[in-house]
């Protein structure tokens, strides 16, 4: 039977069962893991572990839709261009076989050597906590790798690990899902942003002609990086091409060097029209939420916010599926 879209849900680093049991409750196809601290390894993942680890989320009626991000220092030297990075990239070329040895499909992963940046919080509705971002208050922040790395230097860099690790990808069966800088525009902190634009992710997708080179299409990045006009653009261009591995689908307020995030469908977005266009371009792969507001009596993963967003994406979901059935 065909894939359909469907609503996954991301959980924390240091996911329990009780996360699990939370994601099923929630009616969730899945879920998907970022960085999960249950791996071992310091330079690569193994397959016992992995196939383990996948195990584990299946024995809960769940997919293990994806791995989100492996360790820094499992590829700094390579985004970095750094001395060994040849070394870790025969590393992630294991890695990315063991991955599809153990049957998981995706691994997203970004381009940003730092961190992502926000310059703090302020009430949202009813008093919720947001994050904000203000780039006059980050563009004199010092240098994270203690010198600036310029934007021909990330692109050399990004066409040497992507044409050593695609081909493997695509022997593996496995899709690497590129991250959308976060937040997009100029350096900061000493390093450029070449995945902030439109034209960034067509020149990316054209390094290698690959099905194993796909995108986490965050809509929330897309829309910081130009409102609801450059979202629709990336879902409509990239959609058909089959690029889209799978959605952070999240709100803000604002666009470019001012921003705040925000509950689903109070910020730029016209979120039905957004879900229709993922529709419309045949998108069959799944959604989750994404830096969700943090509600009354929320810490840590702010499961309170997560409900909210993932059953909020579900309803947006079955209203739009039966309008264009």
């Amino acid at each position: 039977m065909a894939e359909t879209m469907r609503v996954a849900i991301g959980l924390p680093a240091d996911a329990t069962e009780e996360h699990l049991i939370f994601a099923k409750q929630l009616g969730c196809s899945g879920v998907v893991l970022p960085t999960p601290k249950v791996l071992p390894g310091e330079h690569r993942w193994e397959y016992e572990d992995l196939r383990r680890l996948r195990e584990w989320v299946e024995s809960f009626d769940l997919r293990l839709e994806a791995i989100q991000n492996w360790p820094p220092r499992f590829f700094d030297k390579v985004r970095l261009g750094l001395p060994g990075r040849d070394e870790q990239i025969e590393h992630c070329q294991a890695t990315i076989r063991n991955l599809g040895r153990a049957g998981i499909p995706i691994l997203g992963y970004n381009w940003r050597p730092n961190q992502l940046y926000r310059t703090g919080t302020r009430p949202g509705r009813g008093g919720a906590e947001v994050t904000v971002f203000d780039l006059a208050e980050a563009k004199d922040l010092p240098l994270s790798h203690g010198r600036e790395y310029s934007a021909d230097e990330l692109w050399a860099n990004y066409e040497y690990f992507v044409r050593a690790v695609i081909p493997v990808a695509e022997e593996a069966g496995v899709r690497l899902a590129l991250h959308p800088d976060d937040p997009p525009g100029p350096s900061i902190g000493g390093v450029a942003r070449i995945f902030s634009s439109f034209e960034g992710f067509e020149r990316g997708s054209r390094i290698v002609d690959s099905p194993s080179w796909a995108m986490l299409f965050c809509v929330g990045c897309w829309s910081e990086m130009g409102g609801q006009e450059n979202v629709l653009r990336g879902i409509r261009h990239f959609g058909p091409r089959g690029k889209i591995a799978y959605v952070h689908f999240r709100d803000v307020q604002g666009i470019g060097d001012q921003f705040a995030e925000c509950f689903i469908g109070e910020g730029n977005l016209d979120v039905t029209t957004v879900m229709r266009a993922l529709l419309e371009v045949g998108f069959n792969g799944f959604l989750i939420d994404d830096h969700v507001p943090h509600m009354v009596g929320d810490t840590g993963w702010a499961p309170r916010g997560r409900a909210y967003s993932t059953g909020y994406l579900m309803g947006l979901l079955r209203a739009v599926s039966d309008l264009n059935a």
